[in-house]
């Protein structure tokens, strides 16, 4: 019986059924070479670092610069790529959609950094962005092996979401093969939904799958096969563009000021507090007071300073305004900032 069909029945037993045949291609590419993944650019050996066992710490640590150095070149190369994945998380959003990460190891661990992060940062709910593990939350803190080669278990994971065509699923990948990855993207893509996968391997195949490819190039590691080093510090990047920049578009900043933020720890109800005031010009006390009247509300309080509104006002002029806050008082901060960044130097 040929591998792939054996695999699609392999698949059904195990509940993930009536997926095409082509989709099953998505499972580890049958190479011609004993190694399935000897030809990755993510297992490659790298001649600048042949004897780091043997070389001088300052001089291991001068490596270790110099190869992330190439990290920023080839996210750059990939700008593009980027700025069209903020519009297709963007317009997702606007949507009514979620935005899901899924991955396994560190490119896992990566994307369950940015989803924990997005609620505090933009007061988003817990269920915008969210992230899939391979092997679950006790993975995230333990490495589980073996986790990342279960395909069916990583479509399973997609499939519990009941995704829609309004959703964005993120597949990270540093090496472009993980099978409990491409078996969530072949759920994501049963369902309809919006699919951006995030590589090291420009020459995946899944490009021909996908919406968007995102591949930053960053070459062999210092230590061969460790996608936590330049891999992952790409990813990184790659994927705090994504969010970061895709809230910005949706109003979660004013200027560069942090108007969202969840004020659930002391220092985020002082930077709260400093943002109004900045905005504002009022004291911090009476920012502290404005706060408590706006329930915390960071964008309310500073549209019921600008505008003399009640909560309910502001809260109808935000929504109003798209919940922007340049727009909803019809000013903009950038002057201010420069004035106080003048007045600071």
């Amino acid at each position: 019986m040929p591998i792939i069909l054996w695999e699609m029945v392999i698949a059904r037993s195990a509940g993930v059924d009536t997926l095409p045949a082509e989709e099953y291609c998505l499972r580890l590419p049958h190479m011609s070479t004993q190694s399935k993944w000897q030809g990755l650019p993510t297992e490659a050996i790298n001649p600048i670092s042949l004897a780091i066992d043997k070389a001088p710490v300052p001089e291991i640590v001068e490596m270790v610069i110099n190869e992330d150095r190439k990290v920023i070149a080839a996210v750059h190369k990939e700008r593009e790529r980027i700025a069209h994945g903020v519009e297709i998380i963007t317009e997702s959003i606007k949507k009514g959609g979620r935005v899901i990460l899924i991955g396994a190891g560190t490119s896992g661990r990566l994307g369950v950094v940015e989803a924990a992060e997005m609620p505090p940062t933009f007061g988003t709910p817990p269920t915008l962005v969210q992230a899939i593990m391979a092997g679950g939350q006790e993975a995230v803190f333990k490495a589980k092996e073996g986790v990342e080669d279960n395909f069916e278990e990583g479509a399973r994971s997609i499939g519990r979401l009941r995704l829609g065509r309004k959703d964005v699923v993120i597949g990270v990948s540093a090496s472009g093969m993980t099978p409990f990855v491409r078996g969530g993207l072949t759920r994501a893509r049963k369902a309809n939904a919006k699919i951006i996968f995030v590589t090291c391997w420009p020459g995946s195949e899944l490009q021909n799958f996908v919406d968007l490819q995102i591949a930053p190039a960053v070459g062999p590691e210092l230590i061969a096969g460790s996608t936590r080093l330049k891999a992952g510090t790409a990813t990184k990047m790659v994927l705090n563009m994504l969010t970061t920049i895709s809230m910005i578009r949706l109003g979660k900043t004013y200027g560069n000021l942090m108007v969202d933020v969840r004020t659930g720890s002391e220092k985020l109800k002082d930077r709260a507090r400093r943002i109004l005031g900045i905005v504002t010009g009022l004291s911090y006390d009476d920012a502290d007071a404005l706060l408590k009247r706006s329930k915390w509300n960071v964008k309310a309080a500073i549209v019921m300073q600008k505008a003399n509104l009640t909560l309910p006002q502001a809260l109808k002029r935000l929504k109003k305004a798209d919940d922007l806050v340049r727009n909803a008082i019809d000013e903009d901060i950038e002057p201010t900032l420069r004035a106080l960044l003048k007045a600071q130097g």
